[in-house]
């Protein structure tokens, strides 16, 4: 009978209606929630008896529209570490299922989220709101990223092992005007340069630089003299050395200890120091031959010291972590040193709509949703990391109201339908009496 369809019909909307009015209350209260994606609500008809002559009440359904894949507004945040994703894709993260000697232990399955409000906790981990463990790739003392590897980033704060210094590079001019024309007298420049020894305690070494008159270049070439003599203070393994160099009338070293090198080849001079620790090789770098690099001789009357560095690092102290665009979380120390630990990929699905949902903004793969595909970020079209910032809820208040009046009147209309019907049957019943 039509009534009773029509009653039928008018409680399948009150049904949908009411899932319609969960869904808003939903998104609504998650408005703030990092990382949030809203509901929408699809209706979908169901038809039992249609044709030319004759339609039969049907009914409907409220199913659920996910919008994993819409943008939510990304803010900059005051958290150095949280991150948003600018783009479709989703952060790699792991849930704890217990403690062992007081780290935890991880569930197996994969979990994703938008939530990239992270924070370091008591144990180096990068833990989110929801409590979920960010995950990266490890990085390798020589810079590899594993992408075999997926695991729970864990930062340490112990020491950077102090380097020893194995490399001396500088870069000066030499005056190239006439020494004193008294005889005996020479001319004498002298620079220090800091190194480190295997401990990392920090060693001063002198570099000293001679010309004495009458020492002028190979005849019958003219001019201001042309060669110098150099000194290494302490005294290398050996005892004391004395390195002649001659520089051509272009003003760049031609000869040094009595080689005359290839034009464009390394001016390098190796040698041994001995700290009290054991001999340390060191190689000093004074640019290369015949050309304007290193240790040059123009014009001037003073000693011009350009550039001088060695490679050597003291120990030093944790100082605090960044992660930059492209992913890699550095460990920075107070030697003024950094480290790459770990790479942040993101992953992207065919279809992210179909993740399942969990609790805490995350997310969980389907047959439907595809095979999860981790990425570099900005690669692949997953998204590029927004560093320093985060993404909020994509829930737009103003909207849901409207949602919330719509399903109000919608639900009030079918409880009409329901009490018409009501009163129709009763009319049909009293139709007897």
């Amino acid at each position: 009978m039509s009534l009773f369809g029509s009653m039928t019909t008018a409680i399948a909307g009150l049904n949908a209606q009411a899932r319609s009015l969960g869904h808003v209350s939903d998104n609504l209260a998650n408005s703030q929630t990092v990382g949030f994606k809203r509901i929408d609500t699809n209706f979908q008809d169901l038809v039992t008896q249609s044709g030319p002559n004759l339609h039969a009440p049907g009914s409907v359904l409220a199913r659920p529209t996910f919008t994993h894949t819409v943008q939510g507004t990304i803010e900059q945040s005051q958290n150095p570490i949280g991150m948003a994703i600018g783009g479709q894709g989703f952060f790699s993260v792991a849930q704890a299922r217990g403690f062992v000697d007081g780290l935890p232990t991880f569930d197996d399955r994969q979990f994703f989220t938008r939530a990239g409000d992270f924070r370091m906790d008591r144990d180096g981990f990068l833990v989110n709101g929801a409590n979920y463990f960010l995950q990266g790739w490890p990085v390798n003392d020589a810079g590899a990223v594993d992408r075999t590897t997926l695991e729970p980033i864990r930062v340490s704060q112990q020491v950077f092992n102090p380097i020893a210094t194995t490399s001396i590079e500088i870069a000066a001019n030499l005056p190239g005007v006439d020494p004193p024309a008294t005889p005996g007298d020479a001319r004498t420049f002298s620079t220090q340069v800091q190194v480190y020894d295997t401990l990392g305690t920090r060693r001063a070494m002198t570099l000293t630089f001679t010309q004495t008159p009458g020492a002028v270049g190979p005849p019958p070439v003219a001019g201001p003299p042309r060669s110098w003599d150099m000194t290494i203070s302490p005294d290398p393994v050996g005892g004391a050395v004395t390195i002649p160099i001659v520089f051509g009338v272009n003003g760049t070293v031609e000869t040094f200890n009595g080689t005359t090198g290839v034009a464009g080849t390394p001016v390098e001079f190796p040698f041994v120091m001995d700290f009290g620790l054991g001999n340390q090789n060191i190689s000093l770098n004074l640019g290369r031959y015949q050309l304007a690099q290193g240790l040059t001789q123009y014009a001037g009357t003073d000693f011009s010291l350009r550039n001088l560095q060695q490679n050597g690092v003291p120990p030093g102290a944790y100082a605090g972590l960044a992660i930059r665009d492209n992913g890699d979380v550095t460990v920075n120390y107070d030697n003024g040193q950094s480290r790459v630990i770990y790479r942040v990929p993101v992953v992207g699905f065919s279809d992210p709509d179909r993740l399942q949902r969990l609790d805490g903004a995350a997310f969980m793969r389907t047959i439907e949703s595809g095979e999860a595909q981790v990425t570099d970020a900005n690669s692949n079209g997953v998204g590029k990391l927004v560093v320093g910032a985060l993404e909020r809820s994509n829930v737009d208040i103003a909207t849901e109201f409207t949602k919330l009046i719509v399903a109000q009147r919608a639900y009030t209309a079918n409880t009409r339908v329901v009490t018409t019907s009501d009163e129709m049957m009763q009319e049909t019943i009293n139709m007897r009496r």
